[in-house]
């Protein structure tokens, strides 16, 4: 196996290792979060039902978080992989 095609399994390895780990927090955000809407309506944040604040803001923000750290750690893999694009 050639040191290119090493590089290009290790890349693969570690970018769909961070793909789940972040459909997975999706995941939790999209739906566990609000199957659970009911119980967590009995906790307040910022003199809000938590589910509501939940489904009203808390999820979206999480995405464009999430968004933000994906990115900056798929170019960390790039970077250390040598597959990053040229600047």
């Amino acid at each position: 196996m050639s040191t290119a095609s090493s590089q290009q399994v290790v890349h693969w390895q570690r970018t769909k290792r961070l793909m789940i780990i972040h459909l997975v927090i999706w995941f939790i955000f999209s739906f566990v979060i609000h199957w659970f809407a009911a119980d967590t309506n009995k906790i307040s944040f910022m003199h809000f039902p938590l589910g509501y604040y939940m489904a009203a803001q808390g999820s979206l923000i999480v995405f464009v978080v999430q968004l933000f750290f994906f990115s900056k750690q798929q170019d960390k893999i790039d970077r250390e992989c040598g597959m990053a694009e040229a600047e």
